[in-house]
């Protein structure tokens, strides 16, 4: 494929921004097409829920050579998160090829690429592209659980919504709010609405560990999951040396760490006071997504403006001419039930595509059998964004573009399609036996984020000093550690000025680490 290939890009969130970038300055025609008003997929101020903000600080949580604006705060509110990336956008260039309040509806693969529908204020019109790349997001299609009795618990005037569609606090001022789940939304969520709502009310099919940002005012959860020996803690497929030595001969340290990580937070959120220990270990804390504490949700536990039902769920909805709304859980009890949200997760699936294509893209269980979470192997001109959901998305997403700039333009050598089959069938069986099949349909490699980004950078052959690389085990990543993708590639035009000292800079560290090793 030339750089003059015409790329398509379904949705405008960070991977799609990333990917975009990328694309666009390696000499690629692109279009970024997103049904919201605005850029940021879940950071959206339509889909923006009370109490959002980011897990990380904005210190990992950003891209490698946009740093986050030195007035933010240390961790982003839902607004900051969504201006940094429209500020993103603009700074590379990209506003003017974003067609937002655009949905593509459908698509289909064609001879020499994609014939697109889509809908926009001006109706339903068709477009090509010569490749495809899918960033709609693993967490854009909400799941709605089937309740009975809806019917009549609306009748009653009660509201049922999902966790993107909770955009007003105000709107439950006064009221009986349940949240169903127990996640990070559920938990923000509930948060939010206590401080405004008559009564607050958790409803929980299973409790898991959650930790919070800072253990004993002294180990950060960053510390845990966003350097190389917290990651170590966890059985990688591929197990480097230290994954080797903490499931063997170290496996007493890897234990006695978890059973501290444990100790430490039961503690400091006095779980064991408040009913409120989960059944298993701490190790659970990273099956798909990272289980960061809310901060404020067990404070408001221990003063009565949160109730949480755990190992419970809503059973039935009811409600009537002359009763209020409520709901009924599976262990018998009823709760008044004026607005239910549910932070019940989202589907993986792309809604647009044929069915035969969709079949070919996953496997009998919907997971998505993609090289890298980037490449479906069955479908020619089409490639994967932000399905390498992690606690990092900014820098998985940044260095999955340059892994897809790499193969549009021929500079990546792959394994023959048969080594890749057998790698993916291997992955995801490796997924689903870790995660008791909770890895969001092979979409999420939490607690993996930097082996993910080790793959594909040495797909790339790319190397980072060796200064680096050791600083990791024990320091958190930092993006700008990365900003040498950015250099210029053979052939594909000029780069910016700001991007040559950057090179430089890194090159002069290696150099510099190598001196010292010898």
């Amino acid at each position: 494929m030339t750089s003059g290939s015409r790329v398509a890009i379904v949705g405008a969130g960070i991977a799609g921004l990333a990917c975009a970038k990328v694309l666009k300055q390696e000499g690629f025609p692109v279009e970024v097409f997103d049904r919201t008003p605005d850029v940021g997929g879940v950071w959206s101020v339509t889909r923006r829920y009370p109490g959002l903000r980011t897990q990380n600080t904005k210190d990992t949580y950003h891209f490698s050579d946009f740093p986050m604006p030195a007035d933010y705060p240390r961790v982003l509110d839902g607004q900051q998160m969504q201006a940094y990336l429209a500020a993103y956008a603009a700074r590379f260039g990209l506003t003017e090829h974003l067609r937002l309040q655009t949905e593509v509806v459908a698509a289909d693969p064609v001879d020499s690429g994609w014939l697109l529908e889509i809908r926009d204020k001006g109706g339903i019109r068709r477009t090509s592209c010569d490749h495809l790349v899918i960033a709609n997001g693993v967490f854009s299609d909400p799941a709605m659980p089937d309740y009975r009795g809806t019917d009549l618990f609306r009748a009653a005037g009660g509201r049922l919504m999902h966790a993107s569609e909770f955009l007003d606090l105000e709107s439950v001022r006064g009221k009986s709010v349940v949240v169903v789940g127990y996640g990070k939304s559920a938990c923000d969520i509930a948060t939010a609405v206590s401080d405004v709502a008559a009564s607050t009310s958790v409803v929980a099919r299973r409790l898991f560990w959650k930790v919070p940002r800072t253990l004993a005012r002294v180990i950060d959860y960053e510390r845990l999951m966003l350097t190389r020996f917290g990651e170590s803690h966890f059985h990688y497929l591929r197990p480097g040396r230290m994954d080797r030595f903490l499931s063997g001969p170290g496996e007493s340290v890897r234990i006695s760490n978890f059973d501290l990580i444990q100790e430490l937070a039961t503690k400091q959120m006095r779980l064991r006071a408040l009913g409120l220990v989960p059944s298993g270990r701490v190790e659970e804390i990273a099956e798909s997504t990272i289980s960061l504490a809310t901060e404020g949700f067990y404070e408001q536990v221990a003063n009565g403006r949160i109730a949480v039902h755990r190992d419970t769920t809503i059973a039935e909805m009811g409600g009537g001419p002359k009763a209020a709304p409520a709901v009924r859980l599976s262990t018998g009890q009823v709760l008044q039930a004026d607005v239910v949200v549910c932070a019940t997760g989202f589907h993986q699936r792309v809604p647009f595509l044929t069915p035969y294509v969709q079949r070919r893209l996953t496997d009998e269980r919907g997971n998505f059998r993609l090289h890298r979470q980037i490449l479906p192997l069955d479908v020619p001109n089409l490639t994967f964004a932000g399905y390498n959901s992690s606690v990092i998305s900014t820098l998985n997403a940044e260095v999955a573009a340059h892994w897809t700039a790499a193969l549009l333009t021929g500079r990546l050598a792959l394994p023959p399609a048969q080594q890749l089959n057998e790698q993916i069938d291997t992955r995801l069986r490796w997924m689903e036996q870790r995660a008791n099949g909770h890895h969001a349909h092979g979409t999420a490699i939490t607690p993996f984020a930097i082996q993910n980004i080790d793959e594909m950078l040495a797909d790339l052959k790319f190397r980072l000093p060796r200064r680096t690389r050791l600083a990791q085990w024990f320091r958190r990543v930092k993006p700008e550690s990365y900003r040498g993708l950015n250099r210029p590639k053979a052939g594909t035009g000029s780069a910016s000025p700001r991007q040559f000292p950057i090179e430089a800079e890194l090159l002069a560290s290696e150099e510099e680490s190598d001196q010292v090793s010898r």
